[in-house]
């Protein structure tokens, strides 16, 4: 549906008022879903998003939760629309579905529950949220790992289907989904708590529906779209028109150490912009392809946050924008192929894209890259004390980019990804394993004017064995480069054993690995790429770096030269 972007907004204080609602709105239901849910995954790491759609399926408001999560949102709630029209759908319907090529999804852990709010018999609204599942099946725990060569790899797919039906829990569909996972007991109370935030969602919807009228708050979103479209024209017209294009890579396909081209190309022409990958390498062998859904939200992030980081998330945003990628690509995969580490080669397409970016905006906006990947640990064994199994997984945060005029943060996850780190309480507490160590990594940050961020070493042992360990990761052989003459960061290491005589350097894409008694993984994730000469950092910024242990004098010599390290020293 075209908007009228020579509209005038009715009410702008309104409209202003009413975004905050709807705001509200959504990060109710997901702190809804987040304290009810069992898993450590969504109480814990709040790896969940919650998204509000208008009846013909556009997004009207998204939660502050995960970018990439967009995609799968928008996809699962088309893909609800293409299967079920809404005069088919009844009151207390709730659907289901998470497939990457059926459903909208992005890859298979990723559930959707999407609910249409019936407003005076009529469908107006839909609440939807995804919540990322440990496990849903397939040939590792956590079904994600980078030499799946079929997405019947992954675990179970599950097409748009009706979870509920007028109110009424489908408890043999439910029974089927939680069957083919290996913490089944988690999967049957996170699905339920999914359609009860929903739920909670609609009565609010309700609220807002009955006090402002159901027309008028129809005639307030109409308008947000309008002020969101015309918002970005405004910031796509103050860049100059021309054609960008960057590079990035993932090291591997998966399968091995084959690298994947991937080119971004941003033209701006006027009030639009166009983003294509043309130039993108083959679809991978393994699991880090991307479809449509991830790629689309990978793009909007990025204009996001480099043209209006407060530019509304909804509809109207995508006015402005076309995306392309060729066929059979990294980056428009051919079924059946593996998506499950897509986020790896997302936030290395957000690499190249901010690359692009850059080179038709202001100097201020530049950046370094950071670690730019979602490097994951994921263990499978018995929790204490209990027969059942559980499956643990964890992204780790690393060190982001350096900035025009700023450090990169240390140890955090950096683009489309979002979630918390699980403290070492809870994951002692309920897991048979114990963490011996989780730090910065020394000497990770890409020096220049601006460092870069600190990477994150995080070293969990078993100490009763009988533990099954699969890792997905990237950057393990070239640092996250810097940018205007910065260096670039520390890469990554995965090592089993570390400090010991068994000592031994893992393949980032490792899977079903059997830890025995006392054996232990160890993950250093990617220190962020340094902005600017080093030669321009100032001397009270060394002299801060080396008292906090950012770095040893040792590498500050090497970066730096020696007297810039004295003059430092002095000023400790």
């Amino acid at each position: 549906m075209a908007l009228d972007t020579k509209k005038t907004l009715s009410d702008p204080i309104a409209m202003e008022v009413f975004t905050n609602r709807l705001l509200a709105v959504a990060d109710e239901i997901g702190t809804s879903m987040i304290r009810a849910s069992f898993s450590s995954n969504i109480k814990e790491r709040k790896d969940c998003s919650v998204a509000l759609f208008s009846a013909d399926g556009r997004l009207i408001a998204q939660a502050s939760h995960i970018p990439l999560h967009l995609g799968s949102l928008m996809g699962s709630v088309g893909a609800v629309l293409d299967a079920y029209s809404i005069d088919r759908m009844v009151e207390g319907d709730v659907f289901i579905c998470n497939d990457p090529y059926a459903a909208g999804g992005t890859h298979t852990p990723d559930i959707s529950v999407v609910t249409p709010v019936f407003v005076d018999g009529q469908v107006r609204y839909f609440t939807a949220n995804i919540g990322h599942h440990s496990d849903v099946g397939g040939t590792v725990p956590g079904s994600i790992h980078g030499g799946a060569t079929s997405i019947f790899e992954e675990g179970l797919r599950l097409p748009v289907m009706k979870l509920c039906r007028a109110g009424e829990l489908d408890e043999d569909l439910l029974r089927m989904i939680s069957l083919n996972s290996r913490s089944s007991e988690e999967r049957w109370l996170d699905i339920k708590v999914q359609a009860s935030a929903n739920e909670r969602g609609a009565r609010l919807l309700h609220e807002m529906a009955d006090s402002l009228g159901a027309d008028k708050v129809d005639e307030l979103v109409e308008d947000l779209f309008t002020y969101t479209a015309n918002r970005l024209r405004n910031r796509i017209m103050e860049m100059q028109d021309g054609t960008a294009t960057f590079y990035s890579k993932i090291e591997s396909d998966g399968l091995g150490p084959v690298e994947v081209p991937i080119q971004a190309n941003v033209t701006v022409k006027g009030d639009r912009l166009i983003v294509d990958f043309e130039g993108t390498g083959p679809q991978a062998r393994g699991g880090l392809n991307v479809v449509a859904s991830a790629l689309n939200a990978s793009v909007y992030y990025v204009v996001k946050t480099l043209l209006d980081p407060y530019l509304l998330p909804n509809s109207g945003m995508f006015e402005g924008i076309e995306i392309s990628a060729p066929k059979g690509s990294l980056l428009n995969p051919i079924a059946p192929a593996a998506t499950g580490a897509r986020s790896i080669t997302c936030n290395k397409v957000v690499r190249a894209l901010i690359g692009a970016f850059s080179q038709l905006l202001p100097q201020e906006k530049a950046q370094a890259a950071g670690q730019d990947i979602v490097p994951v640990m994921v263990f499978a064994g018995k929790r204490r004390g209990r027969d059942e199994g559980y499956v643990y997984l964890e992204s780790i945060g690393g060190g982001a980019g350096a900035r025009y005029a700023g450090n990169g943060m240390d140890g955090v996850h950096v683009h489309v990804t979002n979630s918390s780190n699980l403290p070492i309480e809870p994951l002692e507490i309920e897991y048979d394993l114990v963490v011996d160590e989780y730090a910065l990594v020394d000497d990770s940050s890409g020096a220049g004017q601006y460092r870069g961020g600190m990477g994150i070493a995080r070293q969990i042992s078993a100490p009763n064995g009988d533990v099954i360990f699969t890792a997905r990761s990237d950057g393990h052989k070239e640092g996250a480069p810097g940018v205007a003459g910065g260096t670039s960061g520390r890469p990554a290491h995965l090592i089993k054993n570390a400090d010991t005589e068994a000592a031994q350097e893992l393949d980032p894409m490792v899977a079903n690995l059997t830890l025995d008694k006392g054996e232990t993984i160890r993950l250093e994730t990617p220190g962020g790429g340094g902005y600017g000469d080093p030669a321009k950092r100032s001397a009270e910024a060394l002299a801060r770096d080396l008292r906090d242990g950012r770095i040893s004098t040792e590498r500050a010599e090497a970066l730096y030269g020696p007297d810039k390290v004295q003059l430092a020293k002095d000023l400790v």
